[in-house]
């Protein structure tokens, strides 16, 4: 199966940056999910139409914790976090939703698979600098949750093209990436760098 590859926003640009961004990249991702904590329901709303109204299809948007703002835009799914409604009633009120869990340990990743999850997102794999005074939790504990789920598992935190195929190796179904493209120099240069990794991985792997 393809790896996937997934771009986070970093809540730190304006709305004309992402709009700018989300337009170069989004044939080489296969989800963009717009994270931007500090912004309202209906500030969220209009960037994802302004995304969707840029090219950015709807099918590869995730809102972040906010359902009502996916349920309203109609995007791809949400993610939901430590804060957000519990998975079992997003998938209890929105049975076609694609959902996905912010997991941080084995019990959380089987909380959210058994409860209706699509994928889980766990981390943080390597340093960064998002989460300095975090220990990073490394290959060996992403190869645990992977062996102990059958969901997609997607990696996240300190993720460089350059060690993108130890990742994958642990059986990870994708990388999900924040700085390393969009506060790139050229992102687009950069989700390409990203993405051909993970297509030299699937070449090789078929």
């Amino acid at each position: 199966m393809e790896k996937q590859l997934h771009v986070i926003t970093t809540g730190r640009q304006s709305d004309e940056e992402l709009v700018r961004i989300g337009k170069l990249i989004h044939p080489y991702i296969t989800a963009l999910h717009v994270r931007e904590k500090t912004k309202s329901a209906k500030e969220v709303s209009y960037l994802i139409e302004r995304l969707q109204k840029a090219g950015v299809p709807p099918s590869k948007i995730i809102a972040n914790d906010r359902v009502d703002v996916a349920l309203c835009t109609g995007v791809k799914g949400v993610q939901l976090t430590h804060h957000s409604l519990d998975v079992s009633q997003v998938r209890r009120a929105l049975p076609e939703m694609m959902i996905g869990c912010s997991v941080h340990s084995v019990s959380e990743a089987q909380y959210a698979e058994q409860n209706g999850a699509d994928f889980i997102m766990y981390g943080h794999i390597f340093k960064t600098s998002s989460k300095r005074d975090a220990e990073p939790r490394g290959l060996d504990q992403l190869q645990f949750v992977v062996d102990q789920t059958t969901i997609p598992v997607i990696a996240i935190g300190g993720i460089t093209p350059e060690n993108v195929r130890n990742l994958i190796g642990t059986g990870a179904s994708g990388i999900a990436v924040i700085s390393g493209i969009l506060e790139a120099e050229s992102p687009l240069k950069a989700v390409k760098l990203y993405k051909q990794q993970l297509e030299v991985w699937d070449a090789h792997n078929v």
